[in-house]
């Protein structure tokens, strides 16, 4: 019986994809955990292995092709002993080239960030064997990966084919537990202006997934999230003296702190201290956090991704420093997995590297806060009662009201400006 290949879901808010290439052809045998295309969601470009094996009998979707649905059948299978040319419709041939049509742009119907994972095919469409209750279907690299991670497959609801269990599904769960779907919200239908050259010179460029995702979420947090703003001005000058004392005891492990570096850690240590602040509103409820993962703002040429720091207040600046390095260059080569980029309690910015004094950033949701840091400069300060010359830096949190006093607000801004004020107690 031959085995239908389907548009994988590789992201709990996936609704569609663009098959980007494909890693295999008519007649190639495949293995579970073979890779057989890449796919670009609205994040980024991931692989997607096989689960089965079989021959591949036909490809269904060319590659290049945009706007491809979670579970639109893309390639077949023909099982062992099967022959790959009997199977339906493959005529043991490559999909053709996709037309321009096939690459046109939709409307926008994107659903919220926090909408439920798209669901996977009804019992109707599981064969007897997949559907089976007395045992789980899953691949094998995500047993493996569950056992390491010690999460119960039986709670996990798979995204692949028929139903199974993917290394996504378990990458993307706590745990020991169910990913947790979180409360839907209902967005106003979005206003878009028509566009209007006025007869200018111009050139038509058609928007990323990343960038389509940017507008959307973006757009949902300034229209749903109330804002509010602080901001605090914080000397540098111990900070920066300590991060040059510890570049030099680094400098034989390879290692370079930046101040970004710290500025994470005393984000996430300011979390720890200021619990009321490491949160996120839920609708009827609050999620309490008593971890700290920091999401990290990352220019990419497509738009911006936020890898994340998973618990930032516990490790030290220098496992920080790697892992972000390690984390913006597979950002920037669209290589980074689901849980590397979705998720987090709070969020960093720092535009301080291009001269930016100050700003305010828009909150990342459903995280309940973001710190907006400006560029460190020199400037006259008082110290000591007496008008001095001190590199400083203004920092901007914006807080979603909704889950966050104002007097909350302040006390993590403060306590952010005295971790970096007084760095010890970053490496303490």
């Amino acid at each position: 019986m031959s085995i239908a290949i389907t548009m994988p879901a590789l992201s709990p808010t996936m609704e569609e994809g663009t098959l980007a290439k494909w890693l295999v052809k008519v007649g190639d045998k495949v293995s579970s955990g073979d890779i057989m295309a890449e796919i670009e969601t609205d994040k980024a470009t991931m692989e997607f292995e096989a689960i089965d094996e079989g021959v591949v009998a036909q490809i269904s979707v060319a590659e290049g092709t945009e706007g491809v649905k979670v579970g639109t059948v893309i390639a077949v299978l023909a099982e062992e002993g099967e022959d790959p040319a009997s199977v339906k419709g493959a005529g043991g041939a490559e999909a053709p080239a996709p037309e321009p049509t096939a690459t046109k742009a939709k409307a926008p119907a994107a659903p919220a960030q926090n909408s439920s994972p798209a669901p996977a095919p009804s019992s109707a469409q599981v064969p007897a064997s997949a559907a089976s209750a007395d045992r789980i279907v899953a691949s094998p690299l995500a047993k493996r990966i569950a056992a390491d991670m010690g999460v119960d497959l039986a709670t996990l609801k798979g995204s692949g084919p028929h139903g199974r269990i993917v290394k996504a599904d378990v990458e993307n769960a706590k745990p020991g537990t169910a990913p947790t779907a979180q409360p839907a919200a209902s967005a106003p239908a979005p206003v878009h202006a028509e566009a209007q050259d006025f007869g200018i010179p111009h050139e038509e460029e058609k928007l990323s997934g990343i960038r389509k995702t940017i507008a959307r979420r973006l757009s949902e947090s300034k229209q749903q999230v109330p804002h509010i703003y602080l901001t605090v001005d914080i000397r540098l000058d111990a900070l920066l003296k300590l991060r040059a004392e510890l570049n030099g005891a680094l400098e034989s492990r390879g290692v370079k702190l930046s101040v970004n570096d710290m500025l994470i850690k005393a984000l996430a240590q300011a979390l720890l201290a200021v619990p009321k602040c490491n949160v996120q509103f839920a609708g009827d409820k609050l999620l309490n956090f008593s971890r700290a993962d920091v999401s990290v703002a990352v220019s990419i040429p497509a738009g911006l991704i936020t890898p994340i720091v998973v618990d930032a207040g516990h490790k030290t600046i220098s496992a920080i420093s790697t892992e972000m390095k390690d984390l913006a260059a597979r950002a920037r080569e669209g290589k980074l997995a689901p849980h590397e980029y979705q998720g987090g309690t709070a969020s960093l910015s720092n535009m301080g590297m291009y001269g930016i004094k100050q700003f305010e950033a828009i909150i990342n949701p459903p995280q309940g806060m973001i710190m907006a840091i400006g560029a460190g400069e020199k400037r006259p300060y008082v110290i000591d009662d007496a008008l001095q010359i001190a590199t400083v830096m203004s920092a901007t949190g914006s807080f979603d009201h909704r889950a966050i006093d104002g007097a909350d607000g302040a006390e993590l801004m403060k306590a952010f400006k005295e971790l970096c004020e007084k760095p010890l107690g970053l490496v303490a």
